[in-house]
């Protein structure tokens, strides 16, 4: 079994499905016991919902609406299940959205990704995601945790702060975006310091192009990628056959066409929406916003569950950069603090292996320095550094696209 982080993983798949769906009934029973879900969910019994057809019949709860429900009912707009004195942490993610992380072992469910892309026992991690408020650093300290590693909690910035830990403390293995550990290693190179000692990455956050991790592959370091969004924690992760993501044992994805909740044909593009058992914060048919497709077969890697293509573009316009969503409503905000910009588009791309973004706006008359001040409200709104591009009126589309993600998808 040293392969699999257990026997779940290779079980057969009608006996996965006959048992997530047992336990359904007593997860959405469990849910409507909060104020949230019991309003959501009004008139469902959760007996019947045994199914795939039942539970497609039940309501999608979008990511995108959790804000407004958040803010009529803090702080977790009556989705919990535990008192917020209770939880473990109280957490806050870019939108902003506030979560709760429960007691549990594990809390995110990442330490089946982190076995699958190598890391064991007795491993010393970097992990370079945020610690500072957000839930991504910890979903992937607590499933290191769970495998009995080591975490440097590098967070992010202070490069060479984290190159100096790195060359101390020599980790095997590194968890953050794809786009950092090309800077940490770049950093390190530079200052004559030794990160060699990485071998393997689990990264999640960002795009990983193809050309991206064949560089640092060829710089020593094997790099797997996993699907995770604050809510369920981890949906799906690759293996070493890097054939698609292989969905979670204890979540249900479904795809749906993008604006129903119907699911689509195998193999058809839609809206990931995953149904979780987190007994602290359930998630039932949350609409994530993220568009994939199931693949057709399992994985050569053994694993039996259902995989999916993975981040196949936003169902709304939502877009994450450096880790970072940038929504809609920010672009809004900054046209509302500058009222002599007229339309604006958020263009999202990729330059030198990093995320870039550069906001198109129109302006009639712009006066000196106002790309400046605009640039420095693009980064105070949005939390993520972007250029700013002052054009003229008429320039941009009229095709009400707010943000554009030109990234490639592979």
């Amino acid at each position: 079994m040293s392969d699999f982080y257990d026997a779940l993983e290779t079980r057969d798949p009608a006996a996965r499905e006959r048992e997530l769906f047992a336990q359904l009934p007593k997860q959405i029973a469990h849910a409507v016991t909060a104020p949230g879900w019991a309003k959501h969910l009004a008139g469902v019994d959760p007996a019947g919902v045994t199914s795939r057809k039942a539970l497609a019949a039940l309501p999608l709860l979008r990511k995108s609406e959790l804000l407004a429900l958040q803010k009529s009912s803090p702080p977790f707009g009556g989705f919990n299940t535990t008192a917020p004195g209770k939880a473990r942490r109280l957490q806050m993610s870019p939108g902003p959205l506030f979560e709760p992380q429960g007691a549990g072992r594990d809390f995110g469910n990442c330490a089946r990704a982190l076995h699958a892309a190598g890391f064991r026992d007795g491993d010393v991690v970097h992990n370079s995601f945020s610690y500072h408020l957000t839930p991504g650093a910890y979903i992937l300290e607590e499933g290191a945790f769970a495998l009995g590693c080591s975490v440097i909690p590098g967070g992010v910035g202070n490069t060479e702060q984290q190159v100096e830990a790195v060359a101390q403390f020599r980790p095997s293995g590194y968890v953050g975006t794809p786009d950092f550990l090309k800077i940490l290693l770049d950093a390190a190179e530079k200052l004559g310091r030794d990160a060699s000692s990485f071998k393997r990455a689990l990264v999640s956050g960002a795009a990983l192009p193809a050309t991206l991790r064949d560089e640092l592959g060829r710089r020593g370091v094997a790099v797997l990628q996993c699907y995770a969004v604050a809510e369920p924690g981890v949906i799906a992760y690759e293996s070493e056959a890097r054939e698609g993501l292989i969905v979670n044992e204890n979540v249900i994805v479904e795809i749906v066409r993008p604006g129903t909740g119907d699911p689509v044909a195998e193999g058809e593009v839609g809206e990931v929406v995953v149904t979780t058992f987190n007994p602290d914060y359930p998630m039932i048919r949350l609409a994530t916003g993220d568009l994939s497709a199931v693949l057709p077969g399992a994985s050569p890697c053994g694993r039996s569950n259902i995989r999916i293509e993975g981040w196949m573009g936003r169902a709304d316009q939502t877009a994450k950069v450096k880790g970072m969503f940038v929504r809609p409503e920010q672009v809004a905000e900054i046209a509302r603090r500058h009222p002599e910009l007229t339309r604006l588009r958020l263009v999202v791309s990729r330059a030198n292996e990093q995320d870039a973004m550069t906001l198109m706006a129109e302006c009639a008359a712009p006066a000196a320095g106002l790309d400046a001040a605009v640039a420095e409200t693009l980064q105070s709104v949005a939390k993520v550094r972007g250029a700013v591009q002052l054009v003229a009126p008429g320039a941009l589309p009229n095709d009400g696209k707010v943000i554009a993600d030109e990234r490639p998808v592979n």
